[in-house]
């Protein structure tokens, strides 16, 4: 009984990723940071990142969404930014442009993404972390998040 409890848990939270039948946009007003956040998804505040945003959570703890803002007084390029940050070896997926960068990995059975646009002054992220085993579900979703950062 007591699997079949557990496997309906699981079911009923895999199935409300992938509904995320409620969206918001988030703002960030010091940097005119912005993204779409699924808050049917992310229902609890988590906390503050470095310089300026939030981070999200689930409701069970499995994953999380940060939104984040950081000053570039220094006017790094995206690939300056990047090594600046030490990324962790062993990157599945990297890509760097002149005005964003994607790095994405699994790290103990928790995906990994980070996304951050680059505007004058600004750098604006987003970092989900989600269970492996649930990427299919998750992937339209983080798709839609990363593609809706904006700054400005």
């Amino acid at each position: 009984m007591k699997t079949i409890t557990v496997a309906v848990i699981a079911l009923s939270a895999t199935l409300s990723v992938a509904r995320a039948d409620s969206w918001t946009s988030y703002r960030i007003p010091e940097s005119g940071t912005s993204v779409d956040v699924p808050v049917s998804v992310f229902t609890e505040m988590a906390g503050k990142p470095d310089g300026y945003g939030q981070q999200f959570r689930t409701s069970d703890g499995r994953a999380d969404l940060t939104v984040q803002a950081v000053a570039n007084r220094q006017g790094l390029s995206p690939a300056e930014f990047l090594a600046r940050k030490n990324p962790p070896s062993g990157i599945i997926y990297k890509r760097i442009a002149s005005d964003f960068f994607v790095v994405s990995s699994i790290k103990r059975g928790t995906i990994w993404y980070d996304r951050c646009n680059f505007s004058r002054g600004y750098v604006h992220c987003v970092l989900v972390n989600y269970p492996a085993a649930e990427k299919r579900q998750w992937d339209r979703l983080v798709t839609r998040i990363s593609h809706s950062l904006r700054g400005g």
